[in-house]
């Protein structure tokens, strides 16, 4: 990955080039366009927030709504905002699209299921995950990452945590993989995968009310407030966003957070040794400022201005949509030193990696016991990890909140063999 200095040019954006590397042309826009009207592929036009000062601001601002009701979208559109499920759908009342006071509401119902004493709880099972799937594909000497580990720790992870019994969790693969693979798309496999999970978890929901475990769906139906619980389709909306965005920004994290090590050998080099020695410190702010340099959200989820307002100098219209670019306000050199280097000690790293203000991310305690598991074992387990291919031959995802690779090729000396070959 190119440094991202600034340049004189205008960046052309959402082309194949700007997919691989986006961090050059968000350079120039913090320097000469911090705030841009821009027209997506799709055809929708929202301004581009790229300055982390006005970031930050701008995702703790009260008259940027997350409801799309708040705009109407062009008719030659050809996409949607949001993230995948169909308009007016009960999946699409969620965390993500509400606001005060509903979100208010959901958001502490949810707390009091989601706590850190469950996700503390939790890392038992990560780790035993972790090595499975490690034992999986240790003997081969080859893998991709990818498929073979970023993406079925989460999903099975988050499943087990919302209580969907183990003979059902093949299908939430199936289901998720479409939509990783597919993107936010209102049509076709990715509708019909929508539908499926959301029938699931309605009956699953049903199952749970007459007989309740000590999972997350279990919790959030007995979550209640002043008398108020959560309906049935809000516990299905809940399930269904803390599934979606509770594993692909895990797949991402991990695998943007390996692709990162494995491209700075000395900083991999360090971590190792540090974990060698049986120290965590490193790791904890390794997990950070891998969700600064190249983290799984490129860009905020929507948002839609109530009234006129004014982001960075620049007037906003009410009814306009605004797109905070958090992969750029992480590289901006007026919060961060040296902000396209590396350094997994990095202290001061207040990043915007999963937000900020009221929409921060309820479930980035479980991402990031998920990674720091997930890192830890790979380094320890397989110490000479290394790209099976030119990095120039890595392909990343499109769509414009996530960011993640398609593939991720390693190979690595199997674990048996390096032990017979220190037997020797």
């Amino acid at each position: 990955m190119n440094d991202a200095g600034p340049t004189n040019a205008e960046p052309e954006l959402f082309s194949w080039e700007f997919a691989t590397d986006p961090y050059p042309a968000y350079a120039w826009l913090r320097e000469h366009a911090p705030v841009r009207w821009t027209t997506l592929p799709s055809g929708v036009g929202a301004w581009l927030v790229t300055r982390y000062g006005d970031a930050r601001e701008a995702l703790a601002e009260g008259r940027l709504s997350k409801n799309p009701a708040h705009h109407a979208e062009p008719a030659g559109a050809k996409g949607k905002t949001g993230i995948p499920g169909e308009r007016g759908a009960d999946l699409m009342t969620h965390l993500l699209n509400i606001d005060p006071p509903d979100h208010t509401r959901l958001r502490r119902l949810v707390s009091k299921a989601f706590t850190p004493r469950r996700v503390a709880e939790f890392a038992p099972r990560v780790r035993e995950l972790t090595d499975r799937f490690i034992d999986g594909f240790g003997p081969a000497g080859q893998a991709d990452l990818i498929h073979d580990f970023a993406f079925p720790l989460p999903i099975y992870a988050i499943c087990d945590l919302l209580g969907v019994p183990p003979e059902d969790q093949d299908d939430f693969r199936d289901w998720a993989g479409m939509m990783i693979r597919h993107g936010g798309g209102p049509r076709g496999g990715v509708a019909r995968s929508v539908k499926r999970m959301r029938a699931y978890l309605v009956e699953l929901i049903h199952r749970k009310r007459e007989h309740p475990g000590d999972d997350l769906i279990s919790g959030l139906i007995r979550a209640s407030d002043h008398g108020e619980h959560l309906s049935e389709n809000e516990a299905a909306a809940m399930a269904f966003i803390l599934l979606f965005a509770g594993f692909e920004t895990t797949v991402n994290l991990i695998g943007n957070g390996v692709h990162t090590l494995l491209r700075h050998p000395r900083q991999r080099a360090a971590l190792q040794e540090s974990l060698a020695r049986g120290e965590s410190d490193l790791l904890e702010t390794a997990v950070e400022e891998l969700l600064r340099y190249d983290g799984p959200v490129e860009l905020a989820t929507w948002r839609y201005a109530t009234a006129p307002l004014t982001i960075g100098g620049q007037p906003v219209a009410a009814g306009d949509p605004v797109l905070v670019v958090l992969a750029a306000a992480d590289r901006d050199p007026a919060r961060f030193d040296a902000p396209d280097t590396v350094d997994l000690a990095r202290r001061d790293n207040p990043h915007l990696g999963y937000g900020h203000g009221i929409h921060y991310c309820l479930g980035a305690p479980l991402a990031r016991l998920e990674a720091r598991t997930a890192l830890a074992s790979l380094l320890t387990r397989l110490p000479d990890l290394r790209l099976a291919v030119d990095p120039a031959e890595l392909r990343w995802r499109g769509g414009l909140i996530m960011r993640g690779l398609r593939t991720l090729p390693v190979e690595f000396t199997p674990e048996a063999d390096r032990s017979a070959a220190h037997g020797m």
